[in-house]
């Protein structure tokens, strides 16, 4: 695969898909810088996975995405440490338990949209001028849900809806500068959140033999799958895609 410019920041890089993207990205020898909310030791320990396996240069911060004026700070010191910044991909994102709406609060709608869609815009609207300087490109981690909805994962579902409008808005805005913008949306996986929601008992073998009977493929996907589409979507060998979403689901959508 070739480069993407060799300077990137991934959002919830400490996150299982996160991790996995960090991973892709170092693999083709980018630089990485990647943020976390809390999990520092997680982060820390990706961090030197990428440096030992790679060979790359990795940075690792602490960012609440939902503070534009923090986000802006920390954006500014990566462009300062890396000298650009050619890839921008968004992994991060809270626990969201499946519920029904019904059972949703105002307040806790309210909050989901802040640390989701808002934490996206914050994100994008401060790395755009690095963006544009490098001809750029931005992957959203979102859900393969906005397509075919699941029952109680409209918590997940609605905000990452706006972030995949958000994602075709800048496209078609910034495509003038060179700056591409995608999005793919996880289907059901093995790990990351999916395997929170497995522990929590939000998803219990009932559950789970239904969500894969909905899958053609017949199985569960993994971090490493979702890596790759996006690592695909960063690359120059999708210099001419942009404004698209790509689920990474086994057909559930079909």
């Amino acid at each position: 695969m070739r480069d993407f410019g060799n300077r990137a920041g991934v959002s919830g890089g400490s996150g299982g898909i996160g991790a996995a993207v960090c991973r892709g990205l170092a693999a083709a020898g980018s630089a990485v810088a990647l943020t976390y909310r809390r999990n520092k030791e997680q982060a820390e320990a990706v961090a030197a996975e990428l440096a030992s396996a790679h060979g790359v240069t990795v940075a690792t911060d602490p960012l609440d995405l939902s503070d534009p004026a923090a986000t802006g700070r920390y954006l500014d010191a990566v462009v300062s440490r890396f000298g650009a910044v050619h890839t921008v991909v968004h992994c991060a994102g809270p626990h969201v338990p499946m519920v029904h709406l019904s059972r949703v609060s105002p307040e806790q709608w309210r909050e989901q949209l802040d640390t989701d869609t808002s934490a996206f815009f914050n994100l994008l609207h401060a790395a755009l001028p690095a963006l544009r300087e490098s001809r750029g490109s931005v992957v959203a981690v979102t859900t393969a849900a906005t397509r075919r909805y699941p029952v109680r994962d409209g918590l997940s579902a609605g905000p990452k809806a706006a972030v995949e409008a958000l994602a075709r808005a800048f496209a078609a805005e910034e495509g003038r500068f060179g700056v591409r913008v995608n999005c793919v949306g996880p289907g059901m996986l093995t790990d990351g959140m999916a395997a929170r929601l497995m522990d929590s008992g939000d998803l219990d073998q009932r559950a789970l033999d239904a969500a894969m009977a909905n899958i053609p493929l017949r199985t569960f996907g993994t971090a490493e799958d979702i890596a790759e589409a996006v690592c695909f979507l960063a690359s120059d060998r999708a210099r001419f895609i942009t404004g698209q979403k790509l689920d990474v689901d086994g057909g559930y959508g079909v």
